[in-house]
């Protein structure tokens, strides 16, 4: 068997066995296979004839079936798609702009105003032009012939802690090896029909774009304005007879904390997968409860190594205090624990996760300073060159031999003398009746620890819970109750958001 190299050989081989079925849809629009491939060859071609190769195409494009065709339609060309929305701000999207400088975007008739509107000297093509354009299949085949695995498919922006974006680029090889290990542990088959619910500006997308293709699936692009629905979610849910999702955890405990599973179950949901945060006991098990012969995967991973790295899959009870691990990791992928000394760890000690292998993604586009900072040579291997990234997480393994997440490098604090870890004090709150989700902030200056949290309970409830329950450095300083919890664009909380809201409060 000829070993795949392309992303898009996935496309190659299911347009054959089921051009008519459909592959991705939302709720007005469905596109065939046949028409994915049809487009998106389409838009490799024009590219091409335009000149464009090897070099970066922002596809700047409202969340939509079409929006995945023209990614697809720029590997064609030998290029690599840069995702961009316009619910990303403004000021975001010009710093990208300017880091990238791209010769061409792709849009629609809802940005191409916007586009316009961004200081870039290259050109603006609209989608529903570019795939009328007629096929060149010797250019394509041409392309073909020409790549290799470790050429670049994608840039994902992620957000730098100095606030100047970092743009993720990877490659055919770890796209690949992700999707056979993701496929697998989560029994993908041609009968999937996934829901998605991240937006395609982040690598999480990848979970459904790529088995979709491999097997034949189908995916629904969930509209964005439902998560503030959670019944009419759910109700969506049926209605398209989803039955696999890859959510980050604030997406699913929007559902079990407003006690939505009571009144309307997703009944045909089997495989549920989760990620982004920890998933806070006393939620997971009202999901569990309510589905209870589904499976449960607890997956983990950064964007630097393409998507996630390893996965558990749920086959006991936890008690509330207890932690979901994160197991073990993908095939062809190791996890590194080390401590200070650049050693590795014992069992049950804390070590900051590193990840060697071919997850690895190629660094930070147009920033070699950022990508030496954490794609570092392995410190275990002193013989020939070897880069390993280091995550910025702490992790240790269990008495079961499984991988824990215990924290980020910058969640621990020291307060009042003691060292803590500020997850700790999340996970003691989200057991509290009344919270659907909480988030710890420190003020360095003035030695506070600050809570903010999501749900019923009262102020004075939550701070009475937290005495009873955390020895006195640990008790907040300041707690305050939110509506909704701010989100980073790859569904985690936004501490950043956070800080700012405290240092700005009246």
């Amino acid at each position: 068997m000829k070993r795949q190299t392309n992303i898009l050989e996935y496309l190659d081989n299911i347009v054959k066995i089921y051009p008519e079925r459909i592959a991705y849809a939302n709720e007005s629009t469905e596109l065939s296979f046949q028409t994915v491939y049809d487009n998106a060859r389409a838009i490799g071609s024009f590219l091409h004839d335009e000149g464009k190769y090897k070099e970066p195409v922002v596809v700047f494009m409202k969340k939509h079936p079409d929006m995945i065709v023209a990614f697809l339609g720029v590997v064609y060309a030998g290029c690599y798609y840069v995702p961009i929305d316009e619910e990303m701000p403004k000021h975001r999207i010009e710093l990208i702009f300017q880091n990238l400088n791209p010769g061409s975007v792709i849009c629609d008739d809802t940005t191409i105003e916007s586009v316009k509107n961004l200081k870039f000297d290259g050109a603006a093509y609209r989608y529903n032009d570019i795939i009328k354009h007629p096929v060149n299949e010797a250019a394509l085949n041409e392309i073909r012939d020409k790549s290799i695995d470790t050429d670049p498919i994608y840039i994902v922006f992620t957000s730098g802690s100095t606030g100047k974006p970092k743009g993720v680029v990877a490659c055919h090889r770890s796209v690949i090896d992700y999707i056979e290990t993701l496929t697998e542990v989560l029994e993908i088959s041609e009968n999937t029909v996934f829901g998605n619910q991240t937006p395609l500006y982040v690598d999480a997308c990848l979970k459904e774009i790529y088995p979709t293709l491999k097997y034949g699936a189908k995916t629904y692009l969930i509209p964005k304005e439902l998560f503030m629905f959670p019944i009419k979610l759910v109700e969506f849910l049926n209605q398209y007879k989803i039955n696999t999702i890859c959510w980050v955890v604030p997406a699913l405990t929007l559902i079990s904390g407003l006690g939505v599973l009571d009144k309307v179950v997703p009944q045909y949901l089997h495989t549920i997968a989760f990620g982004s945060e920890v998933f806070p006991i006393k939620q997971f098990n009202i999901w569990r409860k309510a589905l209870p012969n589904a499976r449960f995967i607890n997956l983990y991973g950064p964007t630097e190594a393409t998507g996630m790295s390893c996965y558990y899959v749920v086959d006991r009870e936890f008690a509330l205090d207890e932690a979901i691990p994160i197991g073990r990791p993908f095939r062809n992928t190791e996890i590194l624990l080390l401590g200070e000394d650049n050693k590795p760890v014992k069992q049950g000690e804390q070590g900051e996760i590193c990840i060697r292998g071919t997850s690895l993604t190629l660094g930070y586009y147009n920033d070699f300073e950022r990508t030496a900072e954490v794609f570092v040579q392995n410190p275990l291997n002193t013989m020939y060159p070897e880069f390993i990234y280091r995550t910025g997480d702490i992790g240790k393994i269990n008495e079961r031999g499984e991988l824990m997440f215990v924290s980020r490098k910058d969640y621990q604090i020291k307060h009042m003398g003691h060292r803590i870890e500020l997850g700790e004090i999340e996970m003691v709150v989200n057991q509290m009746e009344g919270i659907q989700s909480a988030a710890c902030i420190f003020d360095d200056d003035k030695k506070k620890i600050i809570l903010y949290y999501v749900g019923e309970a009262s102020k004075a409830d939550v701070v009475n819970f937290c005495k009873e329950k955390l020895p006195r450095y640990m008790i907040p300083n300041f707690v305050e109750k939110l509506d909704v919890m701010p989100l980073t664009m790859n569904g985690k909380i936004n501490r950043l958001a956070l800080k700012e809201r405290y240092l700005n409060r009246g």
